[in-house]
């Protein structure tokens, strides 16, 4: 089969504030963008899955430190982290997913592991980790997973006994008072970001069509600033945050957690394209701007359907997002 490949990814969505962000900042995330669909794009040239070219983008946003997932993951109310992963071949629905780890080093590796080695779907905690363990995947020292800005970031959140929507809070902690006798001083400047961190879904995903016809999709997360231990959101779920059938489309979310759960919002949008028999951009745009904010779901999803149509809509006022097909530049985006 002759397939144009193409993979999209995201990092997040929210509100924007443009004025907390710098050009050289702004450059910064599309840079980070670029990098990863180019990465993601070599993978597909190579000939390998979209399942390959998802696990290998969500591990690179893993690892980078804008992005709330893997290394500058937010932490829970006890200063820990707690991080989610998903994946999902289109080609055979297979599905693998875990959810509260706090050692591996990138949660959808296992999430893959999971699906290729287990005849489960679903590991939590510590079940989750001995899987990946027995199964040769790295595990870090939890320290690895911080960052000055997120450690901040919780700080100010407990300040105002709060769980904040968000991955980074750059601009709050920008913003807060440094004086001398504050306890939450950083003594390094911090990144500032483009998106507003009381109304931040920070959460990471892919989704591929590769060049024989299959679809993949996966999500990672660390979740909401602050959040009650154990607090598990729509990202490890298969049909809330993720899900792909090579029949309709594959989706990857990004949002307010619960509300993408109760919607079961990217299998409806695989579901409307089913049943209805609608087109990919006609089933997502229902359930974002139409479906989602009905119980006040904010957020987005990226999708692609077998032919390669790729729709990347979001209800806030932007979403780090970006898509590549075969031999053409990375198209990158951050407002709307």
């Amino acid at each position: 089969m002759n397939t144009t490949t193409v993979i999209a990814i995201h990092g997040g969505a929210g509100t924007i504030v443009r004025a907390s962000l710098s050009p050289e900042d702004e450059a910064r995330y599309h840079t980070a963008l670029r990098d990863i669909l180019l990465a993601g794009q070599r993978v597909l040239a190579d000939g390998a899955s979209a399942l390959d070219a998802v696990t290998e983008a969500v591990r690179l946003l893993e690892d980078c430190p804008l992005f709330n997932a893997g290394h500058g993951a937010v932490l829970t109310a006890d200063g820990t982290h707690e991080l989610d992963a998903s994946i999902m071949d289109g080609r055979t629905l297979d599905a693998g997913a875990v959810c509260c780890v706090k050692r591996v080093r990138n949660p959808v590796l296992a999430a893959r592991c999971v699906l290729e080695r287990s005849d489960h779907v679903l590991f939590a905690g510590d079940g989750a980790e001995a899987f990946a363990a027995a199964h040769g995947l790295e595990l870090v020292d939890p320290a690895y997973f911080r960052t000055d800005a997120r450690h901040r970031q919780w700080q100010l959140a407990r300040e105002q006994q709060r769980a904040m929507l968000d991955h980074d809070g750059a601009t709050l902690a920008a913003s807060a008072p440094k004086d001398a006798g504050s306890n939450v001083r950083s003594e390094a400047p911090l990144p500032h970001e483009p998106i507003d961190p009381n109304r931040k879904f920070g959460t990471v995903g892919a989704v591929a069509l590769d060049a024989h016809g299959h679809l993949a999709a996966a999500t990672s997360t660390g979740g909401i600033t602050n959040k009650r231990i154990g607090r598990v959101g729509d990202s490890p779920l298969i049909g809330a945050g993720c899900y792909a059938d090579d029949a309709t489309c594959a989706v990857s979310s990004t949002g307010s957690g619960e509300m993408f759960i109760r919607m079961v919002a990217a299998y409806d949008v695989a579901a409307q394209m089913a049943y209805r028999g609608v087109s990919l951009e006609e089933a997502a745009a229902d359930v974002v701007m139409n479906r989602l904010p009905r119980i006040d779901g904010r957020g987005g999803l990226i999708a692609v359907d077998a032919k390669g149509n790729v729709t990347l809509p979001f209800n806030t006022e932007g979403m780090y997002r970006g898509f590549a097909r075969a031999g053409a530049e990375p198209v990158t985006a951050i407002y709307r």
